[in-house]
This record gives structure tokens, C-alpha cells and sequence, in this order.
């Protein structure tokens, strides 16, 4: 059995665990600080979902095999029950998890992601990944520079980017499973969840600046959800977390702790 690859701050902390996933092309590095902000609190545990970071490579990735990972992961770590946050693609795989696992499932936290299919969106970004190539490119800044022809935003670039490593022939490569991603991307984009419906206490946060959770997604959410409230961040756009911090992880906390009803 294949088990997510993780890092854990906060594991002397009382309290039920809080499991966090990333989205499309990141990384649990990815989420570094927020980790360390509430890993104060209670344990927090940032997983790299299949196919991304140090995680296992794998030719299926649908939100199934998505949900089944995380029931292999708290197996493996003897969690019985958890407090789950997904931003994006994580976002989909946590809700896939609550509707099929609800019992293993305190509160959920779905971050800039609704349960619908969503169009492709992403083929700009998948095509300048598949003309990098590493025969050639030899450097970090070789490899920017490369997706600076195809990709405008210097943010992108740059969150990209952090999943360059060095392999062991002294070549760089990216950590993601590219040639899965881009064969799959339908599964797991432009596929809503599977219907079923998850009765916890569930919290949806927006970015200000994002469209992926529109005011007319809040019927559907709500046939899944029917706890949920949705709560939309100043200041930020689809990286909600990244964007503005401070306003993210108190709603987050506050949350968690029941401080604030939303």
C-alpha cells in the first residue's frame, strides 16, 4: 500500500489532527507557515497528494483515488478521526472523503474550490511544462526563462518553479507526475465530486478576487453540504492562504475552535 508522503508539526500537541492538502502542481511546502502558525495549537499534518511532491507516481487519479489515499494515510498514522482542509485540488479530494468516509471526518475546510466540474483552465500551463526540456535545460533560471515565453504571470512561474529538483544523474526534473496530470486532468478538473453528502460542520473560503466559487455553486454546495457556510477572504485571489494570511488562518481558527459561527 502506497502512503502520502507528509510532514507534521504540532505532533506534541493535544487536540484532533488537521490534515491538509494542496492543490493542482503544488506541494505541502506550499503551506510551510500556515502549518507552523497552527501547529501551535493542534497537529497538523501537510500531505503531498499523489503524483505531486514526494509522493508516489501513479497512472489513476480520479477523486476516488484521491479520497482512498487519504483513508490509507490516517490508517497508516492510527487516526480514527480528523479535521480535513483542501485548497483547490485538495479541496476536491477532501470533499470526496467527507461524502464517502463522513464518520473519519470531524470539520471540514474547502479552500477557492465548489464541487462542480469546472472547465479546462489549465492548458496554458500544461503545455509550457511539456516543452521544458531537461536535455537542454541545465539551470533554475534557464528553466523560468522557458516558461516565460508561454506563461505572462511571474507568480505562476514562480510556484511552478519550487518543484524543480535535482535528480540523482545530476538532472533536474520536476517532482510532479506531468504525464499523468495532463492525461487525467479530465478525471479530476472537469469532473464534479461524486453525489453523497456530508452533514458536519463544513466551511467553504473564497478569495475576493477568485471565480471558482460563484454566489450560483452555493445551491450545490449546500445539496452536499447542508452545514455549510461560505466565507469570502479581502485581499486575495485563488491562493487564498498565500495571499492574505492573517485573515485565512484566523477564520480557519476561529473555525476549528468554534469561536466564531459562520
Amino acid at each position: 500500500m502506497n502512503i502520502l508522503h507528509s510532514k507534521i508539526y504540532g505532533q506534541d500537541k493535544s487536540g484532533m489532527p488537521l490534515l491538509v492538502f494542496h492543490g493542482l502542481f503544488g506541494m505541502l511546502d506550499n503551506w510551510a507557515s500556515f502549518g507552523k502558525v497552527m501547529g501551535e495549537f493542534f497537529p497538523v499534518h501537510l500531505v503531498d497528494l499523489r503524483n505531486h511532491g514526494k509522493s508516489f507516481h501513479s497512472e489513476d487519479m480520479s477523486h476516488d483515488d484521491l479520497a482512498h489515499d487519504i483513508a490509507h494515510y490516517m490508517e497508516a498514522h492510527s487516526l480514527e478521526k480528523v479535521n480535513l482542509l483542501g485548497h483547490s485540488l485538495g479541496g476536491k479530494a477532501v470533499m470526496q472523503f467527507a461524502v464517502k468516509y463522513p464518520v473519519k471526518v470531524e470539520k471540514l475546510i474547502v479552500v477557492d474550490i465548489a464541487p462542480k466540474a469546472y472547465p479546462p483552465h489549465h492548458q496554458g500551463i500544461i503545455k509550457a511544462l511539456q516543452t521544458v526540456d531537461f536535455q537542454k535545460l541545465t539551470s533554475r533560471q534557464e528553466v523560468e526563462d522557458a516558461l516565460k515565453e508561454y506563461i505572462p504571470e511571474t507568480s505562476v512561474i514562480q510556484f511552478l518553479a519550487k518543484n524543480l529538483y535535482w535528480t540523482e544523474d545530476k538532472k533536474l526534473a520536476w517532482r510532479f507526475n506531468l504525464k499523468t496530470l495532463s492525461e487525467k486532468y479530465d478525471q479530476f478538473v472537469s469532473n464534479a465530486i461524486k453525489f453523497g453528502v456530508f452533514t458536519g460542520e463544513t466551511l467553504f473560503i473564497s478569495g475576493a478576487k477568485s471565480n471558482y466559487i460563484l454566489p450560483q455553486d452555493e445551491f450545490q454546495i449546500k445539496q452536499q453540504f447542508p452545514h455549510a457556510a461560505v466565507v469570502t477572504i479581502a485581499n486575495a485571489g485563488h491562493w487564498v492562504q498565500a495571499e492574505n494570511p492573517t485573515d485565512f488562518n484566523e477564520v480557519v481558527k476561529d473555525f476549528i475552535f468554534n469561536i466564531k459561527k459562520y
